[in-house]
């Protein structure tokens, strides 16, 4: 049984993956060069969540390790958004954040 901690942490992954291939596709859609750097960190943002998530529900003790590196690249994926004035982009860059914060609270149990 997850703890409410995990559960919240793996509701704020599930969300993030969902925004990142929003946002993923519609750079995409862009046709653009420029745009690149965004679909290349939407994609290593959305796989670091979905390894996390899986560390997490099957008790992994490399969950903790996991959870460092995720918070990296969600970092990292909203610095990236945070650059480009779509929408689409900005919001991603929120929602990566408040990934960010959900594995830093992890971290701190």
């Amino acid at each position: 049984m997850l703890v409410e901690n995990e559960q919240l942490v793996i509701k704020s992954l599930q969300e993030c993956m969902i925004v990142c291939n929003h946002c993923l596709n519609e750079c995409l859609a862009e046709e653009n060069v420029a745009m690149l750097d965004c679909i290349h960190m939407n994609r290593e943002c959305i796989q670091f969540c979905s390894y996390l998530e899986q560390a997490i529900i099957r008790k992994s003790p490399y969950a903790k390790e996991f959870a460092e590196i995720c918070l990296s690249v969600c970092m990292d994926c909203a610095n990236e958004c945070k650059k480009h004035e779509h929408r689409h982009c900005q919001y991603c860059a929120e929602i990566c954040l408040e990934s960010a914060e959900a594995c830093k609270t992890f971290l701190e149990v």
